[in-house]
């Protein structure tokens, strides 16, 4: 084999290679889908510490980095998503919750159970789980309007999740995208519900 031949097949691997990183980084990771780890026990059942899941980006509208735009999106966030979005008291940490309230409803935890504009939840998302009545914006008895371009997201085990009782509400822009699969450990591959 001659060097020149050697040189292309070398150049046809490395810009394969470069491609592939540019396809990844640039276009992949940002606006389609991206990789995250569940660090703590706050979603419990439905995630566990040291799981690997897939977090679907575009569904929502990706958005652009380094921007304040937004793609289009295919549907607007739903009240039983489990979304990734940016932490609104520290912009450098990503959280993941199911997400309760949607803009304009009243929230409310009654004995245990989820109260949206007066009504119990029954959607088995929600009606398997005791939630607590716990922190800043969520007394007994007390009712929460969530503002406009907003939500109000709780961690699937209540007794043990900082989530919007604690800190208040997710604004619309903070959004990253919806949990879609956990791939990573190989027992507990599954779509994420």
């Amino acid at each position: 084999m001659s060097s020149h031949k050697k040189k292309s097949v070398f150049r046809e691997w490395l810009e394969a290679a470069l491609v592939a990183a540019f396809l990844a980084f640039c276009i992949i990771r940002p606006f389609v889908i991206q990789a995250f780890k569940i660090p703590t026990g706050s979603m419990r059942p439905t995630l566990l510490e040291g799981d690997l899941i897939l977090v679907n980006k575009f569904i929502y509208g990706a958005k652009v980095p380094f921007t304040k735009m937004r793609l289009p999106g295919f549907r607007e966030p739903a009240r039983g998503d489990v979304i990734v979005f940016i932490y609104p008291e520290d912009t450098k940490k990503d959280f993941i919750k199911r997400l309760v309230g949607l803009p304009n409803e009243t929230v409310e935890i009654k004995s245990g159970t989820i109260y949206i504009n007066d009504k119990p939840l029954l959607d088995p998302a929600f009606n398997k789980r005791y939630y607590y009545n716990r922190g800043d914006f969520m007394n007994e008895g007390e009712k929460i309007t969530v503002p406009e371009d907003s939500y109000f997201v709780l961690g699937d085990n209540s007794g043990s999740s900082k989530d919007s009782r604690y800190w208040g509400f997710v604004p619309k822009d903070n959004v990253l995208g919806v949990a879609v699969a956990i791939y990573w450990p190989p027992l507990r591959i599954r779509a994420i519900k």
